[in-house]
């Protein structure tokens, strides 16, 4: 099941992304289904499913579901292009070529889940981790720096929401070092998250903005390695 399940996913990966010129894409959101290219895409499709199941036709059923819906779903989003968000749209696409997939699979070998595994303690442990590593993780920390408010946060100079992004991706970071006991990877997360923001630092020549971001920094590694720590520790119990 896994074998072709990562077949299936390398050819559209092959596909969609590495044949996939964007003069192909330009020309099929401008000519939509009338576009050559949206054919020519579906052809290096065929061709990418052919190869990596070794000419193998007793997936034939398989090949053609695939190449239909490819098609379905690449005219679906082509007609969408301006009506959704454009990440949104890409998400969507995605997830439905993979949705098809899946199904292609479960034709040929059928899924066999067990269904209590995602009720284990382990998985619910994990599962509080994470969300202890970036959603609570990031509530504690807005409660506990409220109470300073900076120029610099109000000038709208940086992306939308992008501090609260770089907090949760490097908490996730932190967590899954300490699961993986390589410690030697906070530190160099800590080093180069300091080199990127020495340049703010040394521009601003601020002392608040300097303490406001070590603050900052030094709440979110340390909750982070309180949540993999008492992760690990609440592992050994189970």
């Amino acid at each position: 099941m896994i074998s072709l399940f990562i077949k299936l996913v390398l050819a559209h990966i092959v596909g969609d992304f590495l044949l996939q010129p964007e003069k192909w894409v330009k020309h099929k959101e401008e000519f939509k289904h009338k576009s050559k290219y949206l054919y020519w895409h579906i052809l290096v499709h065929l061709i990418a499913l052919v190869i990596v199941l070794q000419f193998n036709f007793k997936y034939w059923l398989g090949l053609l579901i695939i190449l239909i819906s490819h098609y379905g779903i690449d005219v679906i989003k082509l007609n969408l292009k301006n009506k959704l968000n454009t990440r949104l749209l890409f998400g969507l696409d995605q997830l439905a070529h993979l949705i098809v997939i899946a199904l292609v699979v479960n034709i040929y070998e059928p899924y066999s889940i067990n269904t209590d595994s995602f009720f284990s303690s382990q998985f619910l442990l994990f599962v509080t981790g994470l969300l202890g590593v970036t959603v609570v993780s990031s509530v504690i920390m807005k409660t506990l720096i409220s109470k300073w408010q900076l120029e610099e946060d109000l000038k709208g100079e940086s992306l939308e929401n992008a501090g609260a992004y770089i907090g949760m991706l490097e908490r996730l970071f932190v967590f899954a070092f300490i699961v993986m006991d390589y410690w030697e990877g906070i530190g160099f997360l800590i080093a180069a998250k300091s080199v990127f923001r020495f340049g703010d630092l040394s521009k601003a020549k601020d002392r608040k903005l300097t303490e406001y971001i070590l603050i900052g920094t030094l709440l979110s590694f340390g909750l982070a390695i309180a949540f993999g720590m008492a992760y690990k520790y609440v592992m050994t119990l189970i």
